[in-house]
């Protein structure tokens, strides 16, 4: 019976120490031979937690294309058996979590394939994690004495497997590093961003995606010391890491700062024993809080971007600038090389790691840095917007509380950006910078960013109050909520009787999803394009009006309706009379019924990927509406008749034939609404037979125009490395401006009268002469935060930034600026679907 056991010991001893393999020995091939498909990498990396004792997989969610997502942990047994233990101990440093540590390991998480087509990421984790869970590698046994090592091999699956499938069809049988062949121009969407289109490296604070949300629930359970994040960039830059370029937030702590030198002084020092190039503290910086670096970077970890030349284009070899053959294997083995170096310069550190992130909560959470400490939510204005706002915050893990009642308080009013005094109620929302998530606090309400250098590498301002469109102050002194938040149960609907109407308010995002889901029901709607008052209450223009006649046919009609609102937690008001004390009774033709949009969705190789991505989830996932997606190249063959609203994505020059323009545009005269974004525009501006121009007289344009020449010859003349500085004059990055909105026409329904828009373009349009000017900037002092080139900065006054123009019985609906930039921008989702819905009825 004894040899029987030593017999079953040996065979398990064989399964589990020597039966795991190498990604080359499992998957069958060299790394670097090809892109290894999702399902292939998760395989691998199940295989490697079925035969070692010290890894781990976590399952973590799935795509929306349903492939898992799940990170790989490795350490020593020990740790692996304590790390529950060591798990909750890292919670205690940040205060998230009551107690005192007994350990003090250093956790460290790396992700890999963020975007998509950066496909070498998702190859070298699988190299990197088997070489530090490798048994016989002892160098990595005594690196994860201290250390416990997550790696996300792929956190879009959705966009590597678009890139993966299509590149593995289109790659030559020998090595093609021919740029013009085929295999190097990737087709239209590419794999960047997952399967809405959407970029999840600036999806971090605002989690609108699936993948986003899943991944910061797990990480709050872990919130690492370190997190390295790895990219590719154009492949004729060679490779970037750490430390970071300027601007670097205001809030990142001495030690942060510190450990990006660390990191990079030794991986340095690994890729000059190789003769590798490289370079630092250019063009990545630490700013935009949405990013892989910046969100963990402003939850106490230190974040850093990891960035090889390559990306997509290079495939499994391609030509660079120099004539080199840039292959995956080398981009692998560099990538590898730089996790190498993190596990390293962790392990070396891994004491200070914990004890700097443990004072960094401490410090932080008692005495705030930044300007403002407190922030003061007004929450009676519009409690549907306060409540998204909320969520957002509660998917941060921020806290917040009633303020009750006080007054006399002074802040920066965030509508005018001026300092005025205040008073609170039981119904305001205090958020202070008191708390675990101290700094994210302070980052994510910050009017604007202090900037140590004006170029960026993405947006400079995105406050809060603004993207969700609610009336807040800044206060520079610590001001603590009254009581805990506790939200006031909804007092559902309930069917009671056959009133002739119910009527339902139109001013946040929850109310076109309210719309939508009756018009899925087939039940009509209508909405009042004038103010009225009845039995005693006031209603806006573009209150919904669900009258019973018209859908006295419809099964369960009230009963509908009344599931509907409850769903979107929207109250009713029922009513049994179509006379109105003011307004237009229900009978008017001012009282207008809402035809079901029937909507079409235009993409293509020269459409914004993420415009339409945004468009796309707007429709999908928020909206719970039907669109169809129809190719711009291929218009000519298809019934436009078919749709009554098409949306034209942000695009670059020719997204439409000049054929098939002319085919939309007689669509729209015979009734059709087309509504255009961003660059888009450039289509119709300056153009015969439409009202849109840049310029208000043609003496402007030809003074625009002698100006530009000027300005190039004053360029010319720079300095050469002066030239991006330049440059950067007349564009802007997150500029914030109040516009006036005429809230008597349908597109500014339910917008108070102002909306926040958020300026990426240095594009001005003149006020429409035959249209309406919805949206403008009456004048400079619209401005509120945020980078906008000096020479453009004073030419945005008297613009139109939102407008509609009538084309014979239809209508071009211009937005300059993106109303929902990047699905964050929360409020212009109602400016999105006032145009959809209302505009034209």
């Amino acid at each position: 019976m004894k040899k029987i056991y030593s017999l079953v010991f040996a065979l398990f001893l064989a399964i589990t120490t020597f039966a795991q393999k190498s990604p080359e020995e499992f998957l069958g091939y060299k790394m670097g031979d090809r892109f290894t498909p999702h399902h292939r990498v998760v395989d691998y990396f199940e295989h490697l937690a079925a035969t070692l004792p010290n890894v781990k997989l976590v399952y973590y969610g799935e795509s929306y294309e349903n492939r898992p997502l799940f990170i790989a942990i490795v350490s020593t047994p020990e740790n692996i058996n304590n790390l529950e233990n060591i798990r909750m101990d890292n919670l205690k440093r940040t205060g998230m979590v009551e107690g005192t540590p007994t350990t003090k390991v250093a956790l460290n998480w790396m992700q890999y394939n963020v975007h998509g087509n950066e496909a070498v990421a998702t190859e070298a984790a699988m190299t990197t994690f088997w070489q530090i869970a490798d048994p016989s590698n002892s160098q990595s046994k005594e690196w994860l004495q201290n250390q416990v090592l997550v790696i996300d091999p792929c956190a879009n699956p959705d966009g590597k497997e678009r890139y993966t499938v299509w590149y593995n069809q289109k790659q030559n049988a020998r090595l093609q590093p021919d740029p013009q062949s085929m295999e190097h121009f990737e087709p239209w969407p590419g794999g960047r961003p997952n399967h809405y289109m959407i970029d999840l490296n600036r999806d971090w604070a605002w989690q609108t995606q699936k993948e986003t949300v899943q991944r910061i629930e797990l990480y709050h359970q872990w919130m690492p010391h370190l997190f390295v994040d790895y990219h590719e960039q154009g492949i004729d830059s060679p490779f970037y890491f750490a430390p970071a370029a300027k601007p670097l937030h205001e809030q990142l702590s001495p030690f942060q700062l510190e450990f990006q030198t660390l990191y990079g002084k030794n991986t340095a020092a690994k890729f000059d024993e190789q003769g590798w190039f490289y370079f630092t503290k250019e063009r990545f910086d630490l700013l935009y809080p949405a990013y892989g670096d910046t969100w963990p970077t402003y939850n106490g970890a230190i974040g850093m971007t990891i960035e090889k030349g390559g990306s997509g284009r290079a495939g499994l070899g391609m030509l660079n600038a120099l004539g080199d053959t840039v292959t995956l294997k080398e981009r692998i083995e560099h990538q590898h090389v730089a996790g190498i170096s993190a596990v390293e310069v962790t392990a070396q550190n891994a004491a200070k790691l914990a004890d700097e992130f443990a004072n960094y909560f401490k410090s932080n959470s008692s005495s705030p840095r930044a300007k403002y400490k407190s922030f003061v939510i007004k929450g009676d204005q519009n409690p549907e917007r306060v409540h998204a706002l909320l969520e957002l915050l509660d998917k941060n893990k921020i806290q917040y509380g009633f303020a009750g009642n006080r007054s006399g308080l002074k802040g920066l009013d965030y509508s005018s950006g001026k300092t005025a005094t205040f008073s609170t109620t039981d119904k305001d929302i205090i958020v202070n910078a008191y708390q675990p998530k101290s700094v994210l606090t302070q980052v994510l309400f910050e009017p604007e960013a202090t900037l140590q250098d004006s170029i960026t590498y993405d947006i400079t301002s995105w406050a809060l109050p603004y993207s969700y469109g609610v009336q807040a102050y800044a206060l520079e002194n610590r001001l603590d909520a009254a009581k805990k938040y506790e939200k006031t149960a909804f007092n559902a609907n309930t069917v009671n009787g056959k009133p002739l109407a119910y009527l339902a308010p139109w001013n946040a995002t929850k109310h076109p999803q309210f719309l939508a889901a009756l018009l899925n029901d087939k039940i009509r709607v209508r909405f009042a394009e004038y103010a009225f008052e009845l039995e005693g209450k006031s209603y806006p223009s573009g209150t919904l009006i669900i009258h019973r006649n018209g859908n006295q046919y419809v099964s369960d009609y009230d009963q509908k309706v009344v599931n509907a609102a409850n769903k979107f937690e929207i109250t009713l008001n029922p009513t049994n009379s179509a006379y109105v004390d003011k307004g237009k009774d229900f009978g008017s033709s001012d009282v207008k019924a809402i035809v079901a949009p029937k909507v079409a969705l235009l993409g293509g190789h020269a459409v914004s990927s993420l415009n339409f991505g945004e468009l796309w989830y707007f429709f999908e996932q928020e909206l719970d509406y039907p669109i169809s997606i129809l190719d711009a190249d291929n218009l000519a063959r298809f019934d436009l008749t078919k749709y009554n609203v098409i949306l034209m994505p942000s695009s670059r020059g020719g997204a439409i034939s000049e054929n098939n323009l002319k085919k939309v545009l007689e669509w729209v005269k015979a009734g059709g609404k087309l509504i255009a974004f961003e660059n888009a525009l450039n289509t119709f501006a300056d153009k015969e037979g439409f009202d849109l121009s840049r310029y208000d007289t043609e003496e402007e344009k030809k003074a625009a125009e002698k100006e530009q020449k000027e300005i190039q010859n004053v360029e010319r003349l720079e300095p050469y490395q002066e030239r991006e500085r330049m440059g950067i004059s007349t564009t802007a990055a997150g500029a914030i401006y109040e516009l006036k909105i005429d809230e008597s026409h349908p597109l500014g329904f339910g917008l108070g009268g102002k909306f926040y828009t958020l300026k990426n373009n240095g594009s001005r349009y003149s006020y429409l002469d035959r249209g309406v000017n919805v949206g403008i900037i009456p004048n400079n002092e619209a401005y509120r935060f945020g980078y906008i080139g000096i020479k453009i900065k004073p030419k945005m006054a008297q613009s139109m930034v939102y407008g509609v123009e009538n084309q014979g019985r239809g209508q071009i609906v211009y937005m300059a600026d993106n109303p929902m930039f990047r699905s964050f921008w929360e409020s212009g989702k109602l400016l999105i679907s006032n145009a959809i819905f209302f505009v034209g009825q």
